[in-house]
C-alpha cells in the first residue's frame, strides 16, 4: 500500500521539474512512511514519485521499478493478489524478473497484453505506468475503486496523485471550488468521481483507465476496461452454497498474502464476523480483531464482537468513541481533502490508528451488504415496488400523510416509516434516491442563495443516479443494489475506509470484494440474496460457523450518534461553525434557513443530523483548504 504522484509534460520541450515531485512526494508520507523513490524520463517528459508502505518483498520492491531494458516504468498502490499465477505464466513466456513483489507483475503484463493487462489483474490498485518508446502515460484504476487516482492539467502540465493534496501543493496550482461539485456533495455527502470539489481536478473511475500522450494538449478521455454483468447461476441453491463457500475461503486466503502483521476489524456483524472465522479456519496466528464501541447502546455492537472474538480465541481489542473526537475533525479535513459527510469516517479512522499499533494489514467486511442484499432499504426498495400495484393518487395521500410524521429522533420506527412512505409516490429512482440523499434537491433549492443556485445545473445529480439506477434490469431492489454498487460503495464506502486507514499507514483489504465473488453473488436470483431478512445464502453458508446471536440481529449499520451530540457536547462547536458571519455555508444558503436547521435540530423539534453534520464537515474542509470561491 502506497501513495503515488506524477507529473507529464503536454508541452513540446517542457521538461518534468524534479523539485516538484519531491514537493508532491512529501504530501504523501502518511500512505508511505517505510521508503521513497522517484523516476524522470531521460527526456523529461514524465515523472513518478513514490511513498511506500511495505507489504509484500519488504527489502526488494522498491519503486519506481522497471522491465528488462527499462523501457517501461511503473508505480503502483494497492495489492494484486494473483500475482504468483501471473508471474509464474509470465516467467514461462521468457520475462526475467529481479524482485518478488507484485508490482513488477505490472510492466511484464503490460508488455505481453498493452491496454489490456488491467483487466489480467485481480486486486486493488491504482497505477501509473509509462512506456518510454512510445512517449505515453496510462493510469487506471481497480474494478470497485478501492485505491484513489486524482489527476488536474494546469498550465500545459498533467498532473496525478493518490490524494488532491499532492497536487494542491505544487506551486501554482489553483485551488477553487467547482459549484457544480458542491450540489453534488450536498446531495450525496461526497463528490462522486469523475467530478472534484476543485475546478480543474478529475478524479479517475472504478473500472476505468486514461491513456495520455506526452507533449500534447489533450489528456484524452477514461476509458472502463471491465463491468459487472455476469451471467445467471444456471445451478442449484446447494450448488450455489457450495460455490459460496469456495469462492468466500479463496478471498479471504488470497488476502492472507504478507510479510507483516496482519489482522481484522471485527464489527460484530455477519459480514466481519465471517472474514475472522475464515481467518482462523485458514490458520493465522496470532489471530488480532479491533473494535469500536459507543456508549449510546442503538449504536454499540461491541456485544455481538466479543461473543465472536471469544468462539475464534482471537486477541481482542476495542476502544470506545465519545463526542471528544471533535479534536480530529481538522484532521479528517485534512486527509479527504474533499468534503465528505459519513461521520463513521470517525470511528473507521480511530480504529485504523489503534489497530495500526499492532498489525499493518487488516481485513474488513466491507461490501457484503451491497453483494448480498443486506441492507433494510433493499428489502423497502422491493415492497415499494409491490405498492406502485397501488392507485396513483391513493399513493401520493400516503406519501402526504407519512411527512406529517415526527422525525425528531433517529433510529426509531416512526423516522423510518416517515422516510419510506414518503417518497412512495415517486419514480424508483427518484424514490431510492430520497431514501439515500442528504439534501433533497427540493431542500436545496429553497435554501441555497439565489446567486448560487443560478450558476447550477440543479437536476445534474439526480439524472446521472437515475442513469446508474436504471442500468440494471429487474425489479426496484435489483436496481437499487445496482445503484449503491456504482455510487454509494465506491465514492463513500471505500473512500472513506481507504483514507482513513492510510492515513495512519493501515493497510485495509476487503475479502467480500473480490471480483470472482461479486461477480458470482449478481448472478444469483434476487430471492437467494434478499430472502428472509437478506443475506439469505450467506446466512445458510454461516450457520454453522458463528454464534447464533450474529445471525439472528438486526441490521444496525456503522452509525455514530451526531445527532446526539450536536444537542450536548457539540451544540457549540455547530453554532460556533455554521452561523458566525463569516462561514462558508453562508456563501451558499440563506442565513435565516441555517438557523432554523440548527435550532430545530438543537432544541429537539425535528432531526437534521445528517445535514448538519454535512455542513460542519464542508465548513472544516473549506477552513482547512481555504479554496477560492
Amino acid at each position: 500500500m502506497c501513495g503515488i504522484a506524477g507529473i507529464l509534460s503536454l508541452t513540446p520541450g517542457a521538461r518534468v521539474p524534479r523539485e516538484a515531485l519531491d514537493v508532491m512526494a512529501a504530501q504523501l508520507v502518511h500512505r508511505g512512511p517505510d521508503d521513497a523513490g522517484q523516476y524522470v524520463d531521460p527526456q523529461g517528459r514524465c515523472g513518478f514519485a513514490f511513498r511506500r508502505l511495505s507489504i509484500i518483498d519488504v527489502a526488494g520492491g522498491h519503486q519506481p521499478l522497471c522491465n528488462e531494458d527499462r523501457s517501461v516504468w511503473v508505480v503502483f498502490n494497492g495489492e494484486i493478489y494473483n500475482f504468483p499465477e501471473l508471474r509464474a505464466e509470465l516467467l514461462y513466456q521468457g520475462h526475467r524478473f529481479a524482485t518478488r513483489t507484485d508490482t513488477e507483475v505490472i510492466v511484464h503484463l503490460y508488455e505481453e497484453h498493452g491496454e489490456a493487462c488491467f483487466n489480467e489483474l485481480a486486486g486493488m490498485f491504482a497505477i501509473a505506468l509509462w512506456d518510454e518508446r512510445r512517449g505515453r502515460l496510462l493510469l487506471a484504476r481497480d474494478r470497485f475503486g478501492k485505491k484513489p487516482l486524482t489527476w488536474a492539467k494546469h498550465d500545459g502540465w498533467l498532473y496525478f496523485a493518490s490524494e488532491a493534496k499532492a497536487i494542491l501543493a505544487v506551486p501554482g496550482v489553483p485551488r477553487a471550488v467547482d459549484a457544480q461539485s458542491l450540489h453534488r456533495y450536498l446531495i450525496f455527502q461526497y463528490v462522486p468521481a469523475p467530478h472534484s470539489i476543485y475546478k480543474g481536478f478529475q478524479k479517475l473511475q472504478p473500472g476505468h483507465y486514461l491513456a495520455v500522450a506526452a507533449e500534447r494538449p489533450s489528456p484524452g478521455r477514461q476509458r472502463a476496461y471491465w463491468r459487472l454483468d455476469p451471467p445467471p447461476f444456471d445451478g442449484s441453491y446447494r450448488d450455489a452454497k457450495a460455490r459460496l463457500g469456495e469462492l468466500l475461503t479463496a478471498a479471504v486466503k488470497k488476502r492472507l498474502i504478507a510479510d507483516v502483521p496482519l489482522g481484522a476489524f471485527l464489527s460484530g456483524g455477519m459480514d466481519s464476523s465471517i472474514i475472522v472465522a475464515l481467518m482462523r479456519e485458514l490458520g493465522v496466528s496470532p489471530l488480532r480483531t479491533f473494535s469500536i464501541g459507543f456508549a449510546d447502546r442503538r449504536y454499540d455492537e461491541t456485544h455481538y464482537a466479543r461473543l465472536v472474538a471469544r468462539q475464534f480465541q482471537t486477541e481482542h481489542h476495542e476502544h470506545v468513541v465519545t463526542p471528544q473526537a471533535r479534536e480530529i475533525l481538522d484532521t479528517l479535513a485534512w486527509h479527504y481533502d474533499e468534503p465528505f459527510a459519513d461521520s463513521s469516517a470517525i470511528p473507521t479512522y480511530y480504529v485504523s490508528r489503534w489497530a495500526r499499533e499492532l498489525v499493518t494489514v487488516a481485513l474488513t467486511g466491507d461490501a457484503g451488504d451491497e453483494c448480498f442484499a443486506g441492507y433494510d432499504r433493499y428489502r423497502a426498495a422491493r415492497l415499494a415496488g409491490w405498492l406502485e400495484f397501488f392507485p396513483a393518487p391513493l399513493r401520493r395521500l400516503v406519501s402526504y400523510g407519512a411527512r406529517l410524521l415526527p422525525a425528531n429522533r433517529p433510529r426509531t420506527l416512526t423516522n423510518r416509516l416517515r422516510r419510506f412512505a414518503g417518497a412512495c409516490a415517486e419514480a424508483p429512482a427518484a424514490r431510492y434516491l430520497a431514501w439515500v440523499c442528504v439534501f433533497s434537491p427540493a431542500q436545496l433549492a429553497a435554501a441555497y442563495r439565489p446567486e448560487f443556485r443560478a450558476a447550477l445545473h440543479p437536476d445534474e445529480p439526480c439524472l446521472w443516479f437515475s442513469k446508474l439506477h436504471d442500468s440494471a434490469a429487474g425489479p426496484p431492489a435489483e436496481r437499487a443494489i445496482q445503484a449503491d454498487f456504482l455510487s454509494y460503495l465506491p465514492y463513500d464506502l471505500l473512500t472513506k475506509v481507504d483514507v482513513a486507514s492510510m492515513a495512519s499507514g493501515l493497510e485495509c483489504r476487503a475479502p467480500m470484494l473480490d471480483h470472482e465473488l461479486v461477480a458470482f453473488a449478481r448472478s444469483l436470483p434476487l430471492a437467494w440474496r434478499l430472502g428472509r431478512g437478506g443475506k439469505r445464502i450467506l446466512k445458510d453458508w454461516a450457520r454453522d460457523r458463528l454464534p447464533p446471536p450474529v445471525l439472528r440481529r438486526p441490521k444496525m449499520g456503522f452509525g455514530v450518534p451526531v445527532g446526539e451530540w450536536f444537542r450536548h457536547e457539540l451544540q457549540d462547536l455547530v453554532r460556533g461553525r455554521l452561523l458566525s458571519e463569516g462561514s462558508f455555508c453562508r456563501q451558499v444558503f440563506r442565513p435565516d434557513v441555517l438557523t432554523a436547521w440548527v435550532e430545530s435540530h438543537v432544541s429537539g423539534r425535528a432531526n437534521h443530523e445528517h445535514q448538519l453534520w454535512a455542513l460542519l464537515m464542508l465548513e472544516m474542509w473549506h477552513a482547512r483548504w481555504q479554496p477560492a470561491f
